[in-house]
């Protein structure tokens, strides 16, 4: 059994892996089969507290279907999923996902602060206490003027944030993102990339970011997972050296970036023939 580790963090520009060295998730030779087909075919992999994996791959290789079970929403057929040294059965309240489909994600009877406070309802948040809660929240997540707003009377860019203010209601130690940005426009997604940033910065979540976009991938991650397909396993694990705080033009700019760039489109091109 190969084991994919994470490396001690070093200084910026050197290495992005956080300083503790505690294991937030261990997966260890999860497969995943319908019937005769497998979808998963053997992974193992360790993330760190703090750390953020974003995971690529062709579509078909699993990258969802690895997603759910790290929510608890799909059991291996095989193997184990860890959070902090136990058994993942199920979902769990320390582990919240954002979806890519925003727009069924939220509940569109429901304000802004409703949707909010949705998650604190099931976490058994008093109250009294629920407002102040909500408005530090959707203030924080640049919603602090549209509390009374209804999902469908907001753009896709503010939704998406009102989906991510509910997941941090739960105060997750995990948060999951399934191509989170992937129907946005260009100036929404890089405005959301860097409030998820600060955000992942702040409360010292650690986060799996899955993406098809590899400049998402390299400018969010401090490694990247490249899936390989039928079935999904990991093909190889990049460590992005770029120092922190990023910045979207002058990291994108980096000739690290372009480098990485580079090599994670020739994996995934190599992944097509």
């Amino acid at each position: 059994m190969v084991v994919t580790q994470f490396s001690t963090r070093r200084p910026y520009g050197e290495s992005n892996a956080p300083a503790s060295g505690e294991t937030r998730i261990r997966i260890r030779d999860v497969t995943l089969s319908y019937g005769p087909l497998q979808i998963i075919g053997g992974i193992s992999l360790d993330v760190a507290a703090g750390e953020t994996v974003c995971v690529i791959g062709p579509s078909g290789c699993g990258k969802t279907t690895l997603l759910r079970m790290l929510a608890g929403l799909a059991k291996p057929t095989s193997g184990s999923v860890e959070l902090d040294g136990a058994g993942l059965g199920g979902p769990n309240r320390s582990v919240a996902i954002v979806f890519q489909d925003y727009g069924k994600a939220l509940l569109p009877w429901r304000t802004a602060a409703g949707n909010v406070s949705l998650a604190l309802e099931a976490r058994g948040c008093r109250p009294a206490d629920r407002p102040g809660i909500i408005r530090d929240l959707l203030e924080k997540i640049g919603l602090g003027a549209h509390a009374d707003k209804y999902p469908g009377e907001m753009s896709g860019g503010m939704q998406q944030r009102l989906q991510i203010a509910r997941c941090l209601a739960q105060e997750p130690k995990v948060l999951l993102m399934d191509e989170p940005f992937g129907a946005l426009d260009a100036m929404t997604r890089q405005a959301l990339q860097d409030e998820v940033l600060g955000l992942v910065a702040a409360t010292g979540a650690t986060m799996v970011f899955v993406t098809h976009d590899l400049e998402e991938a390299i400018y969010l991650g401090d490694r990247i997972v490249c899936l390989q397909p039928n079935p999904g396993r990991v093909g190889r694990i990049v460590d992005v050296s770029l120092s922190r705080p990023r910045d979207q033009l002058l990291t994108r700019e980096d000739p690290e970036f372009l480098r990485l760039r580079r090599e994670l489109y020739d994996l995934i091109k190599d992944d097509h023939q």
